[in-house]
């Protein structure tokens, strides 16, 4: 058996863990709003339409924050279309999906779920075919008191009080050439900037997300931070990142390797970040929003056959990739690394919520049901809040195509806000346990330690309708707790929750 171990210390703070770490996102596209969270034909349906067993389910997960409602969809979005008695909202063709956007869901009704789902709202505005003016018009719509057009007109629209959305995306992914008036980096950079400031003159109580590259891999990567941020470095607060995995060539010891190139991406966002600040002689530090993540690469093909069979119908089934086993453990290492940039990593939302590249996948009049990586995104929301520390951790290698010296063992760990520690860790090993030494050094007064194992034997296997449980955690277990060390099991090809509870 391979050993490896691990050295907390409660001095060796990372930083805060921002609770929106654990956002998700949910974007008018695909089946995410009609047919998963609103289907007011079905029997689960509440009295606005949205599904209750889908609700429960992201209540389940604890998402502080949802991303909305996009998205490559909201480069040609008009908000307004959204707002206003349901049978007067147009039909628009939608060019990002090529599909009808009916609006029977809008500004009002995701509010509403989002509520009931105990979250809150984080908003995108069209910096595609929009601008500066629509921008301020609904943050006014939204958050001002009353008293003007906008705040006045989400009043007579049934909305008494403020929806008072505080976290706003300025555009989505304006580096990709697929996306509806696509600019270059200062031509977005200016448009950002003046969308920022007159938003935060509307409600100086917001915060603003700028949009950084799409991909570490596209050819502007870097200079589309840098250009951007000397356009808008003052008035924005975040950069976001996006990036999706997938392992077409089956390669599993690679594949569950690529949360070092999502480190990496970090890393060099972050040195683009605080040149640019640099450069402007500012104290201020501008962090990132990672508010696309996950793994994506099943559903291409079906989605390419959805289309041939006819574009522009409502909530066509696309992007419904299903998970196996080896996804959900490279979304825990995804996790993993976030919290180990917990100083800069505030935001992050795994894309997305409901059905498209989703943890929740349900059937339209159905069942609903969670999909492997739903567990541990649930984990970590639940047992991951409060400072997160840096583990030492001395791991086998292995090297694999695209990287050399991958750990074993990734880890990482949490002081949380009860008192208790949590240690999320991964062991990407195809063969071996391993046997985990556990070094508490700093931290006494622990009653018990439990451990959480989530792992199956076949890596492709995968959670379905007609077999909802197939791959789930096991029960927490209780291990004996010998002063400050002790020794866990770690199964190959597993995602651990390791959790010391005090007395």
């Amino acid at each position: 058996m391979k050993k490896a171990s691990v050295i907390l210390d409660k001095d060796y703070v990372i930083g805060q863990v921002d609770p929106r770490l654990y956002g998700s996102f949910i974007e008018h596209l695909g089946r995410a709003v009609y047919g998963g969270i609103y289907e007011p034909d079905h029997p689960a349906a509440d009295e606005e339409g949205f599904r209750q067993d889908v609700t429960e389910l992201v209540r389940k997960l604890q998402v502080p924050v949802v991303r909305y409602p996009g998205g490559n969809f909201v480069s040609g979005f008009n908000w307004e279309d959204s707002i206003g008695p349901k049978e007067k909202r147009p039909h628009r063709l939608d060019l990002a999906w090529f599909t009808t956007e009916t609006n029977e869901v809008g500004l009002h009704e995701f509010c509403h779920w989002a509520k009931k789902a105990n979250t809150d709202v984080m908003y995108a505005v069209n910096l595609g075919t929009r601008g500066v003016d629509a921008a301020r018009n609904v943050v006014e719509y939204a958050n001002h008191p009353s008293g003007s057009y906008w705040s006045d007109l989400r009043i007579a629209n049934g909305e008494k009080d403020p929806l008072n959305i505080k976290l706003w995306c300025l555009g989505n992914e304006m580096d990709g050439p697929w996306q509806i008036a696509h600019k270059t980096a200062y031509e977005y950079g200016r448009i950002a900037n003046e969308s920022a400031k007159a938003m935060k003159w509307v409600d100086p109580s917001i915060e603003v997300v700028a949009s950084g590259s799409s991909s570490h891999t596209m050819p502007t990567f870097g200079t589309w931070e840098y250009e951007m941020l000397r356009e808008c470095y003052e008035n924005v607060d975040y950069v976001s990142l996006h990036r999706y995995y997938g392992n077409p060539t089956n390669d599993t010891p690679g594949f569950l390797a690529r949360s070092m190139d999502l480190d990496s991406f970090i890393h060099d966002v972050l040195s683009v970040c605080d040149a640019v600040g640099g450069i402007k002689h500012s104290f201020k530090k501008i962090n990132l929003s990672f508010d696309e993540w996950n793994v994506w690469y099943h559903s291409h093909e079906q989605d390419n056959e959805v289309w041939k069979q006819g574009k522009w119908k409502s909530a066509l089934p696309l992007l419904e990739d299903v998970y196996n086993f080896e996804d959900a453990l490279l979304v825990g290492s995804m996790l993993i690394t976030f919290l180990h940039h917990a100083d800069r990593v505030k935001i992050a939302c795994l894309a997305q919520l409901v059905n498209v590249i989703a943890p929740i996948m349900t059937k339209n009049g159905g069942s609903a049901w969670a999909q492997t990586i739903y567990y541990p995104l649930m984990h970590a929301s639940q047992y991951g809040r409060g400072i997160s520390i840096q583990p030492i951790v001395s791991s086998p290698y292995y090297d694999c195509q695209d990287f050399e010296k991958v750990p074993v063992i990734d880890a990482a760990a949490v002081r949380c806000d009860d008192g208790s520690v949590s240690v999320f860790a991964v062991n990407r090993d195809m063969s071996d346990n391993v046997a985990l030494s556990l070094d508490l050094r700093a931290f006494t007064g622990f009653s018990k330690m439990e451990h959480t194992v989530f792992h199956h034997d076949d890596v492709k296997a995968a959670n379905t309708e007609a077999d909802p449980l197939q791959v789930v955690p096991n029960a927490p277990v209780t291990v004996p707790l010998n002063d400050t060390q002790t020794e866990i099991i770690l199964p190959a090809l597993s995602w651990n929750v390791i959790r010391l509870i005090p007395s």
